[in-house]
């Protein structure tokens, strides 16, 4: 009976769920319909952020960079000139060791030559005697050919081939009285300048023979530095590239170890290197071990073989533009905004350049500012701006919606307050 009652009343329910379902959908598309569409904004493109530099031209007297190692302008080989035992050799003729002009470095034993020295003085004045007495027979034979006959009398008469032979006798002896005393002197070896020892070979004791390597000096009164140029810098040195100029006074700086040197370049060599088609040019280094100070070494001394970098101080440009190396692109181009805030590629001409910088004469124009932060895509007209400009306008952006935000206030104020 109650399953029945049951079948009964399901047939009852449905317009009920049906009326609930129509309903919901009704009041949902209602509300959809009330609900307004958001509004939709469109967001401006902005240009591309730039960091901008304003040009400044001015003269400026170029430096050019360049290194080399110090070296002795001159370095002497100590060579014996006679044989002999070495008797004396000085306390400075070490390996560094520092003499002045005309000091005894090395002594040979003399005893030999000086016996040949008075050997030849003695045939020296044998050999004048004899000229004497031959001088002497001649003017007996001239007497008596003149008491005995009569005429000119024959040279072989007046013994002029004798006195001849007695003349050449007595320089010959000359010579080898001479040539005793070089030998004798030869056994003191002497320094022919100031400067210092690099190496020795010799010790005392030791028996040398005619042309033994004794040492090696160096003079330390001038340094030298060789310094490599490439050919483009000649003519900032007022070098034609031709060579017309090899003499040059210019100064130039030494640096190595925070410490500093001043030297004067001199010369170039003239001849270019094949391997790195460089040119070398000379800086001296007056004094580089302070040796002439006065109150003492008033600054470190400059060794030979130190490494040092130079900058040598060269010609006095016209007012130019001094362009970090990277803002330089291929074919000379640089760029730039204008006046209008486009970008702009200017062709410049160059008055020089090197590794940093390269130096622009002219090729911009007035109102131009040099575009100094990378762009990926840099294009001839392309808008740009600076942060100043997107500060300036974030701040409007931001008065306007304040504005704006004030008005809604006002209106929905107004509104509640109408009746």
């Amino acid at each position: 009976m109650k399953i029945n009652n049951l079948q009964n009343n399901k047939p009852r329910q449905w317009p009920w769920v049906i009326a609930i379902c129509v309903s919901a959908v009704a009041v949902a598309v209602a509300l959809s319909m009330a609900r307004q569409a958001p509004e939709k904004k469109t967001e401006p493109r902005l240009p591309p952020l730039v960091e901008l530099q304003t040009p400044k031209f001015q003269a400026m007297q170029y430096q050019l960079a360049s290194q080399g190692t110090v070296q002795a302008k001159t370095e002497t080989s100590l060579v014996s000139e006679v044989s002999g035992k070495i008797v004396t050799i000085a306390d400075v003729f070490v390996a560094g060791g520092f003499f002045n002009k005309g000091d005894l470095l090395i002594q040979v034993e003399q005893a030999d030559y000086k016996t040949a020295v008075k050997t030849a003085e003695a045939a020296l004045a044998n050999a004048k005697a004899m000229l004497e007495e031959e001088k002497a027979r001649a003017k007996v034979a001239e007497r008596d050919w003149l008491n005995y006959t009569a005429g000119k009398a024959p040279a072989l008469g007046l013994r002029k081939p004798q006195l001849a032979s007695a003349l050449a006798k007595v320089q010959s002896a000359e010579a080898d009285v001479e040539r005793a005393m070089r030998d004798l002197n030869r056994t003191e070896i002497r320094a022919p300048y100031t400067g210092m020892v690099k190496s020795r070979a010799a010790n005392l004791g030791q028996f040398v023979s005619r042309g033994n390597q004794l040492g090696v000096i160096l003079e330390t009164t001038v340094a030298e530095v060789r310094l490599p140029l490439p050919l483009s810098d000649l003519a900032d040195l007022g070098i034609n590239v031709n060579g017309s100029r090899q003499t040059l006074d210019l100064p130039v700086q030494l640096s190595a170890d925070d410490q500093r040197w001043q030297a004067t370049l001199v010369r170039t060599e003239g001849v270019l290197d094949e391997k790195s088609r460089v040119i070398y040019a000379v800086a001296e280094v007056q004094d580089p071990y302070q040796r002439s100070a006065s109150n003492g070494a008033e600054r470190a001394p400059l060794r030979f073989g130190q490494f040092v970098n130079a900058t040598i101080s060269g010609r006095q440009s016209a007012p130019v533009l001094q362009l970090p190396r990277h803002l330089l692109k291929p074919e000379n181009i640089v760029l730039v905004a204008d006046q209008a805030m486009k970008l702009q590629l200017r062709n410049v001409t160059l008055d020089r350049a090197d590794q940093q910088y390269a130096y622009v004469v002219s090729g911009l124009e007035s109102g131009d500012q040099l575009v100094v932060s990378p762009l990926a895509n840099p294009l001839a007209g392309l808008q740009v701006r600076t942060a100043s400009d997107s500060a300036n306008t974030s701040s409007a952006a931001s008065d306007n919606a304040d504005n704006t935000t004030v008005d809604n206030n006002t209106t929905e104020n107004n509104t509640g307050n109408t009746p």
